[in-house]
């Protein structure tokens, strides 16, 4: 499957998490950074996406430790809950 075709899937599955919440963050997260991505950095998140939407956004917010497959670039950016899109 070609880069173009994988970023569209993974984004309608970061925004079709199930839960707002879910999909603000993890959604907000990939409009945010995809573009900048590698191929290593898709496949992670094409691994991250099989994970439950509260481990993910727990270790987002540091209330538990994140797994060491997942620790790197990603995690770190995914941190800094910076992205997150917010109506004022």
């Amino acid at each position: 499957m070609d880069r173009e075709t994988r970023l569209k899937r993974l984004r309608f599955r970061a925004w079709h998490r199930g839960v707002k919440e879910a999909d603000l963050m993890i959604g907000g997260f990939f409009d945010a950074h995809h573009a900048g991505w590698n191929d290593a950095e898709i496949e992670l998140f094409e691994a991250l996406m099989e994970e439950q939407d509260v481990d993910i956004m727990a270790w987002a917010m540091g209330a538990q430790n994140v797994p060491p497959e997942y620790e790197g670039t990603i995690m770190a950016a995914l941190k800094t809950l910076n992205y997150v899109p917010i109506s004022r």
